[in-house]
């Protein structure tokens, strides 16, 4: 309640200041959005050895980074000096090839720049996630002894907590699954794997829950050419129900019933999207001035028709290089085609806080698999979906270290991107090889960290839910942000909520990005600004969860802060 008093006293004191409406979107005698030279991005190298390979990674609300790869790809870069079982690693060839003296688990602390291992007890080898609203990392299946089970990771804080493993299994073997958050509170849907056809939620309500059938995943299914439907993208619309995406086809999915809704158009052109096709699909960015009601999928890049077989007789085709834009609300729907500048698979495709889709990581020929890919994807792509079509793809500065086959990127809470991972082979291979092992972690930095718009930048950014809650914000609810402005300031001043993604195999999983509803702001002279936003009105929205809030000031956003929407 205090610090609901001090937020309406700040108010009062500023009788003199400006007050400004519109949705908290113009400041007089302000620039528009702010452009200069040098748009390319920079990267940086953080570590030279994580350990393990980043075949999977999340971001936690603590601001560390679980990172994780399989656990029987033997020894990792990461060694332990006990076993799961507390019995000492030795120096013994025995233990030296034992997979179990290695750590397939590390945890990033952004703030130290440093890796902790972390103890896996069964096989993750090309699995699943999502976190729960409390911020705790569900991860499904695997491979083997994995591919049935459900580990969970609870952020702590004081690098203490560790993998735990559920008693309660899968109902089916799910390697190579999708996950997706649902609006119902902390229910998960986990939707097809190798050979397998059908989903099941999790957390399991009882032993007995079991899965049901999908015939959409049989008629999507490639036999010849290793499935190239697996990994379906998945995105939550906006009225609850689930579009699912498998090789070049699309649903509209009420889970509650098992209906299909609807059925969309093929997006056109040959070749695969999905696993091992390894294209890659966000929604693209919801916004309050439509009630966050019109729903827009992106789907970009993946394999030519035949690359899988072709991969295996050491031919590796061009990939694909046209994106389909689709909006799956309302009663109209076509793919809008465009084309990327160049081939692309393998890669990640992620939101930016300034509603702008980056590209990154992957291959220009060849499909998802051992060995299957070559000619890396050296150079990021930059995406502004509200350019007009042939402007709206960039490219960005190229990194040194090729990143392909099980390699991943995750936003950071400061507008960087963290990039890891990128292993072709069965086992940790350094030399001798086109491709190596790569365990070195980097973060590309977008133009907008540069130094030239620090003036620019909202800093210090505070949340304040008001009414004594410190727990987040009910949907529907108001609550109350304040951050410094410089003299720099743009007409534009929007407000973002992003869920973090659980990232694996070129799909970022739950990723949304959603444009908040300013309803007050306020701005003093000395550059204090308060604002009063208004949480998503529904969990079908933003499923109820940790989000990162971002203020942008004409393209330059600050750093994120985690808000919490509850539900009610």
């Amino acid at each position: 309640m205090a610090h609901h008093n001090h937020f309406l006293i700040a108010i009062k004191s500023m009788i003199t200041a400006l007050f400004f409406t519109l949705h908290c979107i113009e400041f007089s005698g302000a620039v528009g959005r702010f452009s200069a030279g040098g748009r390319k991005g920079q990267w940086q190298l953080l570590l030279n050895n994580t350990g393990v390979v980043a075949m999977h990674m999340a971001l936690t609300h603590d601001n560390t980074v679980v990172i994780f790869d399989q656990t029987e790809a033997g020894p990792s870069g990461y060694r332990l000096r006990r076993r799961h079982n507390g019995n000492r690693c030795t120096e013994s060839r025995d233990d030296l090839a034992d997979s179990s003296c290695y750590a397939h688990s590390v945890e990033y602390d952004i703030s130290s720049n440093k890796v902790r291992p972390l103890r896996l007890y069964t096989d993750t080898w090309c699995s699943s996630g999502s976190f729960l609203s409390n911020g705790t990392l569900l991860q499904t299946g695997g491979y083997g002894s994995g591919t049935r089970r459900t580990r969970y990771f609870k952020p702590c804080g004081d690098g203490q907590c560790d993998w735990r493993q559920s008693e309660r299994s899968l109902a089916d073997d799910r390697w190579y699954a999708s996950n997706q958050l649902l609006p119902e509170h902390d229910r998960i849907i986990v939707v097809g794997g190798r050979r397998t056809f059908t989903y099941e939620f999790v957390p399991k309500m009882s032993s007995n829950e079991g899965s049901h059938d999908l015939s959409f995943l049989h008629q999507t299914y490639d036999r010849s050419e290793g499935g190239n439907n697996l990994y379906p993208f998945l995105h939550l619309s906006s009225d609850g129900n689930l579009f699912i995406f498998a090789n070049r086809d699309s649903i509209l999915f009420n889970y509650r019933s098992n209906i299909v809704i609807k059925t969309f158009p093929r997006i056109p052109g040959d070749g695969s999207r999905n696993y091992p096709g390894s294209g890659s699909s966000v929604i693209l960015p919801l916004d309050h001035t439509n009630n966050f009601q019109r729903v827009e999928v992106m789907v970009c890049g993946g394999a030519a028709s035949g690359a899988h077989r072709a991969a295996g007789q050491n031919r590796f085709l061009k990939g694909l290089s046209s994106c389909g834009r689709m909006v799956i609300t309302g009663n109209r729907h076509k793919w809008n085609m465009e084309n990327m500048p160049g081939s692309r698979l393998l890669s990640d495709m992620l939101i930016l806080p300034t509603g702008n889709v980056l590209i990154i990581n992957g291959a220009k020929r060849g499909s998802g698999g051992w060995n299957n890919a070559r000619n890396a994807s050296l150079q990021p792509y930059l995406y502004n979906p509200n350019h007009k079509l042939g402007k709206r793809f960039s490219v960005l500065k190229s990194t040194k270290i090729a990143r392909m086959y099980h390699s991943s990127a995750i936003l950071l809470p400061d507008g960087r991107v963290l990039v890891g991972g990128g292993n072709p082979h069965e086992s940790y291979t350094f030399s001798n090889v086109a491709y190596p092992t790569e365990l070195r972690l980097q973060a590309f930095a977008p133009h907008y960290i540069g130094r030239q718009y620090h003036t620019y930048r909202p800093i210090n950014l505070t949340i304040n839910y008001g009414h004594g809650d410190l727990s987040g914000v009910k949907y529907g609810g108001d609550f109350n942000v304040s951050f410094w402005l410089g003299r720099k300031s743009s007409k534009v001043v929007e407000f973002s909520a992003y869920a973090p993604p659980f990232t694996t195999h070129s799909i970022s999983m739950n990723q949304r990005l959603l444009k908040l509803r300013c309803k007050r702001l306020v701005r003093a002279e000395s550059g204090l600004v308060h604002a009063v936003l208004e949480a998503p009105l529904s969990p079908n929205v933003a499923p109820s969860g940790y989000y990162m809030l971002t203020v942008v000031n004409g393209g330059i956003p600050s750093i994120s802060q985690w808000v919490r929407f509850l539900h009610q």
